[in-house]
């Protein structure tokens, strides 16, 4: 097995907390906490790509998603962390006043390229593109993956598994519950539980891909995964379970039911969830595992977001 190297930029372990809501007892584990301003589940990923960036000599980092991006937002602050600049792609239009993690994007230092739902549909080809006018440039550009979801960033969740056995005894454990954009927290969970020989379900919240289109995804990174680290496993794809539906007011929308949750549980807990991800994860969480119940051994992992709350204000307030 060839296991990758990495930096460390993660504030790692995170820790776990037992919470009651609405009568259901259930563990949270907190990976808004990796960081302040690196919040949430993408610097895992992070601390893998840019090691290779900074081996590679970057000059810039290249990467892509929405306005209120997550992923980006780490990106940024992360290569400015180890000297190198950034350039983003981003799915929205710029704004006078910038909110949530695109005035974050901006006060480190990202370069921005704003583009047209039907621009970001070609990402791949405007990236290559702008790499060949860099390389005229003589700079040279590592670009990351949406959500640093690679063979290579699934470490990341490879490894959150490794520190979860040293927290807890898996057989208190049935399952792992997540939010999943670009599949590489789900993969890399999965990876990581046939590497220990969990028999642990993988729960994922669907919240811009298909159902059908982040199953093939995530197997896909698996077995490029598997392949390139030449790891001795075989992973059971039926220990993954997407829930699917709850994200049908689209990526960068969200109900007014959905933020009753988030105010709901945030009085209860002291934890606030973002309007894009764990917002709708939590959500399809409490409809299959809380309501009723006085326990749950299914955990969820609280994978940040919270700066894009910030961009949603007034949903949240008036909701």
């Amino acid at each position: 097995m060839i296991v990758p190297k990495k930096i460390d930029l993660a504030n790692i372990p995170t820790p776990i907390q037992k919470i009651k809501f609405n009568g259901c007892t259930f563990l949270i584990k907190r990976d808004d906490l990796t960081g302040v301003e690196l919040s949430g589940n993408k610097i895992r990923k992070l601390d893998y790509l840019h090691y290779h960036a900074k081996k590679r000599n970057a000059d810039y980092i290249f990467t892509s998603g929405g306005d209120q991006s997550n992923h980006c937002r780490a990106s940024v602050i992360a290569a400015a962390s180890v000297g190198i600049k950034s350039k983003i792609f981003l799915w929205g239009k710029d704004k006078v006043l910038p909110e949530g993690n695109l005035f974050l994007d901006k006060i480190f230092g990202g370069e921005i390229q704003y583009l047209s739902k039907e621009e970001f549909f070609n990402i791949d080809e405007i990236i290559a593109e702008e790499k060949k006018k860099f390389a005229k440039k003589n700079l040279i550009v590592y670009d990351f993956p949406p959500g640093g979801s690679s063979e290579l960033g699934i470490w990341g969740y490879i490894n959150f598994i490794d520190e979860l056995k040293n927290q807890i005894d898996f057989k208190n454990v049935k399952g792992l519950f997540s939010a999943a954009g670009s599949g590489g927290t789900a993969a890399g969970m999965l990876v990581g539980c046939a590497l220990h020989k969990l028999n642990t379900k993988i729960f994922a919240v669907n919240v811009l891909l298909t159902k059908s289109d982040l199953q093939n995804y995530i197997e896909e990174l698996i077995e490029k995964c598997i392949s390139k680290y030449k790891l001795k496993i075989k992973v059971d794809f039926s220990k993954l379970e997407i829930l699917d539906g709850y994200s049908e007011e689209g990526y960068k929308n969200i109900k007014p039911e959905k933020i009753e949750v988030i105010k709901d549980f945030a009085k209860q807990s002291g934890v606030l969830f973002d309007p894009t991800y764990t917002g709708k994860a939590f959500y399809a969480y409490k409809e299959n595992f809380l309501q009723n119940k006085k326990s749950n051994k299914v955990m969820f992992v609280h994978t940040g977001g919270l700066f894009g709350a910030f961009a949603k204000r007034k949903d949240y307030l008036h909701s």
